[in-house]
């Protein structure tokens, strides 16, 4: 064990993120280990279908490419790798890294983790893939492996392994395990914990934000951290980018995971300098006895138009073409089995330029089978283009239609999967799950403030006193608020419930809406059960991952005291 401060810093927050961040972060300072994030669950359904073409294939091909360039300088600055970029196939991964490597003569270890592919015990499935821990990962490091590639693993095992190699702890030390858990879901997602897609962003020079630093945490042997970045890079780090981040994809107080379930209404945010915030006071508790899987399949087939509808009568062009379009989907035998139909009124009055006077009528259409979807869709639409509405144009002629996924959550016992390490000397070290389980459950909502005394009000837009962000989980999505102040949390608190939301959002009206309160971040976290339908892959909606969910809630406008304007 050594107290030793351990610095970790990430490279990618997802399948496609800056591909010259691995170098940035090899090159602007000091680092112990590096990571990479490059899973959702969205990319493993785009892995799997990779895999059905090549079953040699179901991995981050970018990873390959960024460490071509990078390898050799990582073994030069004694900077472990550590990514998830395996997918569906760590194996193969790691086996494509040591070619590489002997390529490049670079000598590095190169060790897997590999237990997570649960897809044989699930038919029908593309991929389905358990969530591991960190302790394969610790076990890859503490024999000296210089790359840790995995498949599917919790995005904070990523940093919870190495801090468990370099600090020695053990299973059971939860506290230590759960600062970590915190520390690794503020870094998963890269940039967003500097600045990037923050919602005060205007807070700052727009020259600071162009090109945000990727995040490093100083962790400390006790579980506690500071999250910072490179001295000189981009972006800005602060207890409300670290806020955000938090609130990020996440549902109540526990935030479970297969190695500790951590509390983050416990967690405590202080600024400690210019882009340093220290995050200290995380308990921890026993993870629940279950592991979280995620299944992908095929959905079926979807296709889409998209009207343009310019000038007057904007609603009656509109009718014109559903009735003109649903009789012909009518008269065929192959009807989708799901057709949708969505208005946007971007159109205003007396407008300057076409495109503002114009409104954009959009049909989507699924099936099971791909032929519903495409000619029938498309003839029918492009028939039209004589006999339809005055002005009628489309945004693009409709395609043949394109697959869909479907994501689905499922639990399997922790010993149910073979959790192993892969080591670089081709020795297999077996993971054994935890020991001591937990049934999660929800915590209490706690005391509220006391609210704000009566005052004079004004209609204004959410989002001049309190923060948001928001994201997908399945079909669910989570939309974290916070305040500014403890005034405007005073405020927030008892203005906010469940009901509140669902008049703000009212396509959350016939929804599960839950409200979860974390006062020790000033937040309200709001999980809404199944408004992305069957998942981001499905594309059920127009912002099928809810990221800007939290922004269109930040703009509806309530009465708000005026104290806090």
């Amino acid at each position: 064990m050594t107290s030793r401060t351990l610095r970790i810093g990430n490279a990618s927050g997802f399948y496609g993120d800056r591909f010259d961040a691995m170098r940035e972060m090899l090159t602007d300072g000091e680092l112990d280990v590096l990571t990479g994030d490059y899973l959702a669950e969205l990319t493993m359904l785009i892995l799997g279908r990779d895999r059905l073409k090549d079953p040699a294939a179901g991995y981050a091909r970018t990873f390959l490419r960024q460490l071509e360039e990078c390898l050799g300088l990582a073994h030069e600055r004694s900077v472990r790798i550590v990514t998830n970029a395996g997918g569906l196939n760590p194996a193969g991964l790691a086996e494509r890294v040591r070619e590489l490597a002997d390529r490049l003569g670079v000598p590095v270890r190169v060790a897997h983790v590999e237990g997570d592919d649960l897809t044989a015990d699930y038919p029908g499935a593309l991929a389905a893939h358990a969530y591991l821990g960190g302790f394969g990962i610790a076990a890859c490091l503490r024999a000296g492996a210089d790359v840790v590639v995995t498949g599917r693993v919790t995005d904070a095992a990523l940093v919870t392994g190495p801090a468990a190699a370099h600090f020695g702890w053990r299973p059971g030390e939860y506290d230590r395990l759960a600062g970590a858990v915190v520390a690794g879901h503020v870094l998963e997602c890269g940039a967003q914990a500097t600045g990037g897609n923050y919602a005060f962003f205007t807070d700052h020079a727009l020259q600071r934000l162009r090109r945000p630093g990727f995040p490093l945490a100083e962790i400390h042997e006790d579980g506690t951290c500071v999250v910072t970045k490179h001295p000189g890079t981009g972006g800005v780090v602060e207890v409300g980018t670290v806020t955000a981040q938090l609130l990020y994809e996440t549902g109540g107080a526990r935030y479970a995971g297969p190695d500790v379930t951590a509390r983050l209404d416990t967690v405590r945010l202080s600024q400690d300098g210019p882009d340093r915030v220290r995050v200290e006071g995380v308990r921890g508790e026993a993870p629940p006895p279950a592991l979280k899987a995620g299944l992908n399949r095929l959905g079926g087939f979807r296709n889409e138009v998209t009207f343009v509808l310019t000038g007057l009568d904007i609603e009656h062009k509109a009718e014109l073409v559903r009735l003109q379009m649903e009789d012909a989907l009518g008269a065929v035998k192959a009807r989708p089995a799901e057709v949708r139909w969505d208005l946007v009124r971007t159109d205003r009055p007396d407008a300057g330029t076409e495109e503002t006077a114009s409104a954009l009528l959009r049909l989507v259409v699924r099936d099971p089978g791909e032929e519903a979807v495409g000619r029938v869709l498309s003839g029918a639409a492009v028939e039209l283009a004589l006999a339809g509405y005055p002005g009628f144009h489309v945004l693009a002629p409709p395609g043949k239609g394109a697959p869909y996924g479907v994501f689905e959550a499922a639990y399997v016992p922790q010993d149910a999967v073979g959790h192993v390490a892969v080591l670089h000397d081709g020795r297999r070290i077996a993971v054994p799950p935890a020991q001591d389980t937990r049934v999660l459950e929800d915590v209490p909502e706690p005391p509220l403030p006391d609210p704000l005394p009566g005052g004079p009000t004004r209609r204004a837009p959410l989002g001049l006193v309190a923060g948001a962000r928001s994201g997908d989980k399945g079909g669910d999505a989570n939309v974290g608020v916070w305040a500014r102040s403890e005034d405007g949390w005073r405020w927030l608190a008892h203005e906010l419930t469940a009901d509140r939301f669902r008049q703000l959002v009212p396509e959350s009206r016939a929804l599960p809406v839950t409200r979860h309160v974390l006062p020790g971040l000033r937040a309200l976290n709001f999980v809404v059960g199944g408004i992305l339908g069957e998942g981001a892959a499905a594309r059920h909606r127009f912002d099928p991952q809810a990221k800007a969910l939290g922004e269109w809630l930040r703009s509806r406008h309530l009465d708000i005291p005026e104290a806090l304007l």
